[in-house]
This record gives structure tokens, C-alpha cells and sequence, in this order.
């Protein structure tokens, strides 16, 4: 068996434990399911690895009360693909552990010499999508494309899922309404805030609190104060005025958090100083209590200021709010932006060797081939979707799915936020109403084109009788 001796690496990530728990670019490879691994290894024993496969990522089913999604994350996988390497210390790494004892040589001569040379094919981010239609296809060689799946998964799962949530919540707030991503203590882990806080921006807020995101992405980070500075000044120099006095020295002008004791007597206190010229003030904001009742009070005391509200807020308490007239004109989104119901994409072999394949298990299906998604508009609003294969024709409907990597390299420039911003927008004020609402949205029907029927017809029948075949 070839080897690639590290002893220091090995003894640190095998007999040592690494509590640190960071990830780097260099790990990307290894950020990836066991058996992404132990079928690579079964592929290069059987001498198929390099047949070519593709792969479709696609979600499954819409979360509840969802009537679309917005596709999100294909910048990081991109960038992931482009750095999928394996050292000679990974290698000796996996080598260590003794599960791939049975794996030839090939095998790892594979993992050392192999980079991503594959096509990917993709939504463009920002775009609307539906259940079933695939938002991403990897064609490679079948050791490669099944890979990369783990993290392809991980990656776009979770900004769609926050993409979708900040268009929504961009949608009910109006395009007046400032939001702000206060989300990163909530999200699963540090990396997932900083995708969150990408994904946010692109899908419609304006600013994030997150310093790290927002200084990477070339943006301003937005933020207020919280209690402990008002409690800590106040307990210290005697009142809350003065703790918004000495925090003004530094910060003049920012926005102040005003319900650590009582809302209104903190709004009188900032009304008079404000009236007198003593102070200016770029806003309040509201953390708790009765938003509506508190926002409408603080409004007749600061008519000029803008007011803020935060506290668990989601799309629907924001409609909540506007409909009960509550005078807020932003809002600070956090836990229930950055957490929720799941987008439960899958990543699926359709074709290998030019022979399309389907998963046929109950509640699973998956339709065969290499697709396309075809979408026909009517006075700018999305009429219907077609899910069809590849090389279908098109007249009046308009291709989805784009080339954005061929044999390894990109063919497409990177995108910046506000495209992708200005795409998300654009994508769902397309939409039909009733698929925009909260309440018991309605998808855009997706029809299924003759081809594709025929072809899931035939690759039943095929792998009906190779089952009974087998038998």
C-alpha cells in the first residue's frame, strides 16, 4: 500500500483531540460523510470512478407555509470545489484510522493527485424555486461527484433556508422598512453565522450585526447596545440619562436601547433633551413588552426619530405588527431568521455513463436524466414552471439552470450581493400573489414535460426488470 507518512499530523488529529474544532480551507476535503469516502473506495476497486455521473441537488418538499424558496450558497460551493484537495497528511490521516485497510492503492494514489474537473451546472443565486427542480447538477467523474455532496449539501441547505426567510421577511416589512441581521449568537455555529448573515443580505436585509461577515462581504456592520451597558453606567453614574449621555460621547447620535427599566419615562427623558437641541438621535429601539402599544407612545414623544423593534421577531409577528398599526419603521431579526424548519435538499444520482437512473423508494422518487428548468412569464409574473431534460427546446420560456464551472473552471465571474439582492427582489415580486402569503401559500404549478415522463416511464421499466433479473 502506497503511504504518506506525517506522524505529527496523525498523532495530533488521531490521539490528541483537536477541541478547537475550526475549519479551514485546507480541511474542505475531509468536512464530508464516512461514506462519501468508503463508496469512493468501493468505485476505484471496481474500476468505475471515472465513469461519468451527475448529480442533482434538489429539495424535496417546501417547509410548511412556504410557497417558494430562494436559492442561496453556490458561491461558497464553488469555491469549495475549486480547493477540493487531499494532502499527503490527510491521506496518512485516513490511513491511520484502519477503516480503509481494504481499499487498493489506487485508491489513494486518487485522493492524491485529484482536483475537481468536473462541469456544474446551477440556479443562479437569488432565484425563486420550487420543489423537485434541481437547483444545482454536478457532472464529473462518479468519484468526484459523489464527494463533494456532504458539503455542497450543507452549504446551500442552509442559506436557501435564511435567503428565504429574509426575502419573506423583506416582502411583508415593505422596501421602506429597515432590517438588520442581529442573528450570529443564535446560528448553529460561527461559520453557519457567517453564511447567515451573507445569505440575509442577499435575500433582502440591509445590514448584520455580525463585525466578521459583514467587514468580508465589504459592507458597514449595524448594531445598537444591549442592557448591560445601561444597567453597568446606570448602577455606576447613577441614572439611565447618563448612561445614554456617556454612551453618545463616543458614539454621537447612535440609536439607544430604551426598555431596560421603563420605555416611556426613558422616551420623555430623550423627548426633552432632543426638543432642546441638547441631543441628536438616530433612533430607538423597542426589545420587549407590547411592541404596538409602546411604538405608538414613544412615536407621540419622538415623532422625528426612527423606531426599532427586535425580540424573536419572524414574517409573521412583523405582519402582526403592521396590521395592528404599530409605529416601527425597523426591525433587528434574529433567532427565528437564522434557525427553523429545515430545507431538507437531497443530492442525487440521475445519470451515469450516459444511463439515466432513478431512486424509486416510497415517498423518495426522483425523475431520471439531466434536467432543466424551464420558466414562462405573463406580464412579468411567473405563469408555470417545466421541469424538462437538458437537451429539450425552448421557444418562449426561459432556461434556469446555467453552466458555471466546465472542466474544473469557473465561466462565470463571481456575483456581488447587491445582484444578488436585486435578483432575489426581482424574483419574488415575479411571483403570483397567492404563492407569495403566509398563510397556506400556493407553489407555482411545475409541470413535467412529455420527455421527461417517457424517460421515467422507460427507466422504470428497465430497473424493473433488472430487479427481476437479479432474482
Amino acid at each position: 500500500m502506497t503511504t504518506f507518512p506525517d506522524l505529527d499530523y496523525v498523532h495530533k488529529q488521531q490521539t490528541q483531540q483537536n477541541q478547537e474544532l475550526n475549519l479551514c480551507a485546507d480541511d474542505y476535503s475531509l468536512l464530508t460523510d464516512l461514506y462519501q469516502l468508503t463508496m469512493a473506495a468501493c468505485y476505484t476497486g471496481e474500476g468505475i470512478e471515472q465513469r461519468w455521473a451527475s448529480f442533482e441537488l434538489s429539495v424535496r418538499r417546501l417547509p410548511p407555509n412556504f410557497g417558494y424558496l430562494i436559492a442561496m450558497g453556490l458561491a461558497q460551493a464553488l469555491e469549495y470545489l475549486a480547493k477540493f484537495r487531499f494532502s499527503q497528511s490527510q491521506i496518512a490521516a485516513l490511513q491511520a484510522t484502519g477503516i480503509f485497510a481494504g481499499a487498493s492503492d489506487r485508491f489513494w494514489s486518487l485522493l492524491a493527485q485529484g482536483k475537481f474537473t468536473g462541469d456544474v451546472w446551477a440556479v443562479p443565486e437569488g432565484t425563486a424555486v420550487f420543489a423537485n427542480q434541481p437547483l444545482l447538477r454536478v457532472e464529473a467523474p462518479l468519484w468526484q461527484a459523489q464527494l463533494v455532496e456532504t458539503y455542497l449539501l450543507n452549504t446551500i441547505n442552509y442559506q436557501t433556508l435564511i435567503a428565504t426567510k429574509a426575502a419573506r421577511l423583506r416582502d411583508v416589512a415593505g422596501e421602506s422598512a429597515t432590517l438588520l441581521e442581529f442573528g450570529t449568537r443564535r446560528a448553529f455555529s460561527p461559520q453557519a453565522s457567517l453564511w447567515a448573515a451573507r445569505a440575509a443580505l442577499a435575500g433582502g436585509l440591509d445590514s448584520t450585526s455580525n463585525v466578521l461577515a459583514a467587514l468580508q462581504l465589504g459592507k458597514k456592520p449595524s448594531g445598537t447596545m444591549a442592557h448591560a451597558l445601561v444597567m453597568a453606567l446606570s448602577a455606576i453614574e447613577g441614572t439611565e440619562e447618563q448612561a445614554f449621555s456617556a454612551f453618545h460621547r463616543y458614539f454621537p447620535g447612535a440609536p439607544l436601547l430604551i426598555d431596560t427599566y421603563d420605555t416611556i419615562a426613558a422616551a420623555q427623558g430623550l423627548a426633552a433633551k432632543v426638543n432642546s437641541g441638547q441631543m441628536e438621535l438616530t433612533g430607538v429601539r423597542l426589545d420587549s413588552g407590547d411592541l404596538v402599544t409602546l411604538s405608538k407612545q414613544v412615536r407621540s414623544l419622538l415623532p422625528g426619530v426612527p423606531i426599532f423593534a427586535s425580540g424573536d421577531l419572524d414574517e409573521w409577528e412583523i405582519a402582526r405588527l403592521k396590521a395592528a398599526g404599530a409605529e416601527i419603521d425597523g426591525y433587528g431579526l434574529g433567532t427565528r431568521l437564522v434557525t427553523g424548519s429545515p430545507i431538507n435538499g437531497v443530492y442525487k444520482l440521475v445519470d451515469i455513463d450516459g444511463i439515466p437512473v432513478m431512486k424509486e423508494s416510497s415517498g423518495k422518487v426522483t425523475y431520471p436524466g439531466r434536467k432543466q428548468i424551464f420558466r414562462s412569464l405573463t406580464g412579468g409574473k411567473v405563469k408555470a414552471d417545466r421541469l424538462g431534460l437538458l437537451g429539450e427546446s425552448s421557444w418562449e420560456e426561459q432556461p434556469l439552470l446555467q453552466l458555471v464551472v466546465q472542466q474544473g473552471k469557473r465561466v462565470q465571474p463571481l456575483e456581488t450581493l447587491e445582484t444578488i439582492r436585486q435578483r432575489t427582489a426581482a424574483s419574488v415580486g415575479s411571483l403570483p400573489e397567492h404563492t407569495r402569503r403566509l398563510d397556506r401559500p400556493v407553489a407555482v404549478e411545475v409541470e413535467i414535460s412529455e420527455g421527461l415522463r417517457v424517460l421515467t416511464e422507460e427507466t422504470k421499466k428497465r430497473t424493473t426488470k433488472d430487479s427481476k433479473g437479479a432474482k
